[in-house]
């Protein structure tokens, strides 16, 4: 789908903590991720972002209010510099037509990040800590290997206290006592998950 949406799009640079869009704009794009990785976030009047995904290499977003000209639901940042591709709402409409399954993979990408959301709101009213940020990393961690051997995945411990809706130093906390099981690895940029069979086992406890 990412070669498709390339030959109608444009390529743009963006730099860390560049602004893709604000909520509230109007949406007349959709993006797709070349390299890099983007933030999308909702802020509060506290001034703490509820994190809602990371967007990763071979990956869409804006999709929402891309498809019925509404306003962005969500911030959209750059967490580290890359390259996205941007395709206008007038360009694209055309294509539908001609490729209809393009529309039908929208829809399936739609229905997934919905009923990913919906999962976060479960785990936040009915997990323990621990478990919602063993979710949270396998998730992560999957998406990070299909992206890149390594598999590293490139997320601050701010960025994964808000998408589990806890404090810093309670993500922390937990991150802590798995690096002395070694289970992961907390490094500079990012976390490595060295047994995802532990955090897998934990979450089927």
């Amino acid at each position: 789908m990412i070669d498709r949406l390339a030959l109608h799009a444009i390529t743009r640079k963006m730099k860390k903590s560049a602004v893709v869009f604000r909520k509230g704009d109007i949406g007349t794009s959709l993006y797709a991720v070349c390299a890099g990785a983007i933030r999308i976030s909702s802020p509060s009047e506290q001034g703490k972002d509820a994190i809602f995904n990371l967007i990763v290499p071979g990956e869409i977003f804006g999709e929402i209010a891309f498809l019925d000209g509404g306003e962005r639901t969500a911030d959209a940042v750059a967490i580290e510099s890359g390259e996205i591709l941007v395709i206008e709402r007038r360009d694209f409409l055309p294509m539908l037509a001609d490729h209809p399954e393009v529309a039908m993979k929208l829809i399936e990408i739609l229905c997934e990040r919905l009923r990913r959301t919906s999962e976060q709101v479960e785990d936040i009213v009915f997990l323990s800590l621990p478990i919602r940020l063993a979710k949270v990393l396998l998730h992560l961690y999957r998406r990070a290997i299909a992206a890149s051997p390594t598999g590293k995945i490139r997320v601050t411990q701010r960025e994964l206290s808000q998408m589990i809706g806890v404090s810093r130093e309670s993500a922390n906390k937990q991150l802590q006592t798995w690096q002395r099981r070694k289970w992961l690895k907390v490094e500079r940029g990012g976390i490595s998950i060295l047994a995802p069979e532990a955090l897998h086992d934990l979450i089927s406890e």
